[in-house]
């Protein structure tokens, strides 16, 4: 018995000591994962190495006069190796004394914590020999460069343990202006505009490089061992900020005053195809608009400026000439079973062609096709295919829809479709493929390819340079040319333009209004589409000009000539004004103006300057105030009056103006400012004169 109980207490106690054991290994496991598991996981992660590729810096996108649209900033990840050599140096000496400076550096310059909080947050870091602390995420690079010189830091990386992990983020400096057409280089989503066109030349050559892993998965060079990437190329674009910000407000303006759904504008200089501006705009939210979709080569109905194909083919043809009489019907015609209106009802019968192009009489240009066409409607398709309007502009922006040019075969064609065409409806073509028509009427008949990049280049040198392409040599004979030319000038001289007519340069163009589908709701909610296409100055043209906008349904207002052509007048005068000194000049005995409208504002010195020099007359009554305006009074006479500095609406002209000047005048507009450089102002991203929205961005350079 004596034995038995000897044994039972021997394997007694050595269940009891594997227990022990079992616990000792266990908790020493605990231990050596929690306390310790940073600094092992990097011992075994140092004997990790991999070829890593290395981003390319991406090419800047620029407008014509060198101002940056789209551009790379850099941004930083800052990390701490708290496990760093440097770093456990006579039990971490080296830490201690540095500790409590430079708490008060990063709390100074990020003012997210107190310096107490800094050096709180540093030493739990250090106690768990953190070899991959994160401190900071997307810090820009003047932080940076602060950062560098603080305490510790400046000692470099073996010694202070901190590493900066580089990584970029595409800015563009003027906001939304022309942002769909510029467009957005994203990581997690597909890039659109110009980014995406050209994103194999602005992305590079990515480099490679040999590193080593720390814990948590943070690289290490291993020098000598890497191929350095190679940066974007940059574009040269045909965009002028100028105009563009002209376009993109005189837009906003109508589309914010009609509360309307969508709206493009598109402004080309004449003899080139270049694009000098590009805006669409989409609302969103509570009347906030955005450039959400590159509505200026999506294919829609173009409604009655697609009359100008139909003249042309009529024309051409010899069907007719413009004192051709056609009898509108008073506005109503029936043609197999199906009723044409005019848009704008009237009792007129017996008119010439000229005239119901001015009067857009969908009636007048129905008859004709139908008379001329009908029993060849392949010969007015024809016309319409040798004019480009089947196929896409071939623009270089990624998303340009197919447009819709029916046949005879297509399926849809029935016993209306060529009349209906005739005024645009049937019809998908995009605003851009319209302003293509209208400018080849301007250039004398040649069609030109639009394009947006001019050139490309690298390391400021340039490696391609775009000529202007012609598409179409001559679109119609010299005889019909003129007749279209005399079309357009009537359209806004006795037509639905009229009211755009101004005495100091001559405009040509038409309007548009097309009743367009709502889905399955089809026409029930009366949706316009208003558009004006055109060209100035009409005797010597320089730019030719599409605004299309999309109203809501049941605006009261929708008529192209009320809704697009205002626009386009607005960019006309403000474009004229702009290069007065290369456009023509008219000699015209003006009549006696309208003061509310006959107002123009500017700096008062350069108001008198352009007085005396012209050798015009004038009354200045604006004494020794900064800013004035230009009017006529009730005796004709030209007067030069004070202008409120407070006056909200309209953009001052900046330029040579000393910094605290600007800043005065833009926050009186509750404008938000960007300043770049030192001294006086040499460059303003809105234009002078141009109507501005509180809490609009404004970027001003200095030199």
């Amino acid at each position: 018995m004596e034995v038995k109980r000897d044994i039972l207490w021997r394997v007694y106690l050595c269940f009891i000591g594997m227990v022990v054991f079992a616990f000792l290994v266990i908790g020493k496991a605990l231990y050596i994962q929690q306390a310790e598991g940073a600094y092992w996981r990097s011992k075994s992660d140092s004997l990790h190495t991999r070829i890593i590729n290395l981003d390319a810096d991406r090419g800047t996108i620029y407008s014509e006069d060198g101002s940056m649209l789209s551009t790379s900033i850099p941004y930083f990840n800052i990390y701490i190796d708290f496990g760093a050599e440097g770093l456990r140096d006579k039990n971490g000496k080296r830490f201690r004394e540095h500790l409590d400076s430079l708490s008060y550096s990063l709390a100074g310059l990020f003012q997210d914590k107190s310096a107490d909080g800094y050096k709180k947050l540093l030493q739990a870091g250090y106690r768990k020999k953190d070899r991959y602390f994160l401190l900071k995420k997307n810090i820009d690079f003047e932080q940076y460069k602060q950062l560098r010189e603080f305490p510790l830091v400046r000692l470099g990386r073996n010694k202070s343990g901190f590493i900066a992990e580089v990584k970029s983020r595409r800015l563009n400096p003027f906001g939304m202006l022309a942002n769909r057409t510029i467009g957005l280089a994203r990581e997690n989503a597909q890039n659109v505009g110009l980014e995406r066109t050209y994103d194999s030349l602005l992305k590079g050559e990515t480099g490679k490089r040999l590193v080593r892993f720390i814990a948590g998965g943070v690289a290490v060079p291993v020098e000598g061992y890497e191929v350095e990437p190679e940066n974007g190329k940059d574009l040269i674009t045909t965009l002028n900020v100028n105009i563009q910000d002209i376009a993109q407000q005189a837009l906003l303006k109508m589309m914010i005053e009609n509360e309307a759904v969508n709206g493009t504008c598109i402004v080309m200089e004449v003899a080139t195809g270049k694009i000098k501006a590009i805006a669409n705009l989409g609302k969103r939210g509570e009347g906030e608009y955005w450039e959400d979709l590159n509505y200026a080569i999506r294919a829609s109905e173009p409604g009655s400026t697609f009359k100008l194909a139909t003249m042309l083919a009529v024309l051409e043809d010899g069907k007719a000439n413009l004192g051709s009489q056609v009898n509108l019907e008073n506005g109503v015609w029936q043609v197999n079973r199906r009723t044409v209106y005019d848009s704008e009802r009237h009792k007129r019968t017996n008119v010439s062609l000229q005239q119901a192009f001015e009067l857009s009489s969908n009636v007048g240009m129905a008859k004709m096709v139908m008379q001329h066409y009908s029993g060849n409607p392949e010969k007015f398709i024809g016309h319409l295919k040798r004019l480009r309007l089947h196929e896409v502009s071939g623009i270089d922006l990624v998303g340009e829809t197919q447009p819709i040019i029916k046949t005879p075969k297509s399926k849809t064609w029935s016993a209306t479709s060529l009349p209906w065409m005739s005024f645009g409806y049937e019809v998908l073509v995009s605003p851009l493929q319209t302003l293509m028509l209208y400018n080849a009427v301007a250039n004398n008949g040649k069609m030109m390819r639009p394009y947006l990049v001019q050139e490309v280049q690298q390391d400021g040198r340039t490696i391609w340079n775009r000529e202007p392409e012609v598409m179409v040599e001559s679109i119609c004979k010299e005889t019909t040319l003129k007749q279209l030319k005399t079309s357009l000038e009537g359209v806004v001289l006795n037509g639905t333009a009229k009211s755009l007519s101004t005495p100091y340069y001559s405009i040509a163009g038409k309007t548009g209004t097309a009743l367009v589908a709502n889905g399955s709701r089809g026409y029930a909610d009366h949706i316009y589409q208003s558009s004006f296409a055109g060209y100035f100055p009409a005797d010597n043209p320089r730019y030719s000009c599409i605004v299309v906008i999309k109203n809501k349904p049941f605006a009261a207002k929708y008529y192209g000539g009320t809704v697009a052509g205002p626009v386009f007048r607005e960019i006309a005068d403000k474009l004229f004004a702009l290069e007065a000194q290369q456009l023509p000049v008219q000699t015209v005995s003006l009549p006696k103006p309208d003061s509310s409208k006959f107002r123009y504002a500017g700096a008062n010195e350069k108001m008198k300057t352009v007085m005396q020099t012209l050798s015009l007359p004038y009354k200045d009554s604006a004494a020794q105030t900064d800013w004035a305006v230009l009017e006529a009074d009730e005796n004709y006479r030209s007067v030069v009056k004070a202008l409120d500095a407070k006056n909200s609406g309209q953009m001052p002209d900046l330029k040579g103006m000393g910094l605290r000047d600007a800043l005065f005048l833009l926050e009186e507009r509750k404008l938000k400012v960007q300043v770049k450089g030192k001294g006086k102002v040499i460059s303003q991203s809105l234009a002078p004169g141009s109507m501005i929205q509180p809490k609009q961005t404004i970027t001003i350079e200095l030199n």
